[in-house]
């Protein structure tokens, strides 16, 4: 198979030991023919756009006070979007809380995700018709989640594969080695996508770990471990498609290292300039920019021009400007909505507390 002999393939630059389609300028390093066609790769690039215009308009609501905490993922698109349109309706997909731009590309309305960040309840679910997990914020918990789900499809002999989600710093927890583990012993039907931006918030890889690269842990469970360039939309696609290809023939998991590299904070809490060198990281990363690199290919295929550009431009900002204002215009949520659909009956200590709260709103006239 082309792909099974190019994914052994590395980038002809000697410093980035790793798979790569297309080059930052958008030249290709191998055919694509009867794997990525002409829409496709439209589609990506369609995808790419919006998601990256949601990001944006995202962090402006944050600045502005109209929406809580967010986790930015700029630069990461083709590494979220690239792997989800690998995937078929029947998988599951299990997230973690930076995943916007793959959840919505696979099909959940974007009113949820900003419902989400906005701390409402309503926004914390999962969406069943596209087999979409709730993000998962404690980090790496949620492989083990994707592997129970594998193994459950391996029961039900079902067609289906498990793909969770997580950054580089989960690769330093427990429950990492044991997903790893557990699924390697029992050759389940889940791929590993690991988004190295490079930094767990402040930390960077190399002060986490010994390891030159993610994918290298692969061979300590005796399971497959890609290392793609996270910024080639066509290579995470390619490595995706072949790992999921090989859970569905009983050949167990894939560990896939997309590196790539978060432009902006970790989230809206975050400063990154007092822990790395945010500008010269910057000019380095931007020339690797996924969007741009897709952009000139599309165009030197003749598949792209400005004025698809301007249009796709002006269609992205009016369904997300349609889709803030929806969520703009619901009705506050209620505080004291925290403390429901945990219990049945709430505990002593959970009942205090909301009666607590009470007492404070009751005291600043929020309740009546």
């Amino acid at each position: 198979m082309i792909i099974e002999e190019s994914l052994r393939r590395i980038s002809s630059e000697p410093h980035e030991d790793f798979y790569q389609v297309l080059t930052p300028e958008g030249e290709l390093l191998i055919p694509i023919d009867g794997m990525i066609d002409n829409s496709l790769a439209v589609g990506m690039y369609r995808h790419m756009v919006y998601a990256r215009t949601f990001d944006r308009k995202c962090i402006s609501l944050q600045r502005q006070g109209r929406m809580g905490t967010y986790a930015p993922f700029e630069g990461q698109e083709a590494a979220q979007i690239g792997s989800v349109l690998a995937l078929s309706d029947d998988d599951w997909m299990f997230p973690s809380y930076r995943e916007h731009a793959a959840t919505v590309t696979r099909g959940q309305p974007l009113q949820t995700v900003i419902r989400y960040w906005k701390g409402r309840l309503d926004g914390g679910v999962g969406y069943r018709e596209k087999h979409i997990l709730p993000p998962s914020v404690p980090i790496a918990t949620h492989l083990l989640h994707a592997v129970g789900a594998a193994w459950a499809s391996r029961i039900r002999h079902e067609a289906a594969v498990s793909i969770a989600y997580f950054g580089d710093g989960a690769t330093s927890e427990g429950d990492f080695h044991e997903s790893l583990n557990f699924a390697g012993v029992n050759r389940l039907p889940v791929i590993f996508l690991c988004q190295n931006n490079g930094y767990a918030i402040s930390v960077p890889f190399n002060k986490q770990s010994s390891s030159r690269t993610i994918a290298q842990r692969a061979s300590a469970y005796d399971i497959e471990g890609i290392r793609v360039d996270g910024n080639d939309v066509f290579g995470v696609y390619m490595a995706v498609s072949e790992a999921r290809k090989r859970a569905l023939e009983g050949q167990g998991p894939t560990l896939v290292e997309a590196v790539t590299f978060r432009y902006g904070a970790h989230t809206t809490a975050d400063d990154p300039k007092k822990y790395r060198d945010q500008e010269e990281l910057l000019a380095k990363w931007r020339k690797r920019d996924p969007i741009h690199r897709l952009r000139r290919f599309l165009e030197r295929e003749d598949l792209w021009d400005e004025r698809q550009e301007s249009q796709l431009a002006a269609d992205c900002t009016e369904q997300i400007d349609q889709a803030i204002s929806e969520v703009l215009s619901l009705p506050p949520e209620q505080p004291e909505a925290m403390f429901e659909h945990v219990y049945a009956e709430a505990p002593w200590h959970i009942a205090e507390q909301r009666e607590e709260l009470n007492r404070i709103l009751r005291k600043d006239g929020m309740q009546s």
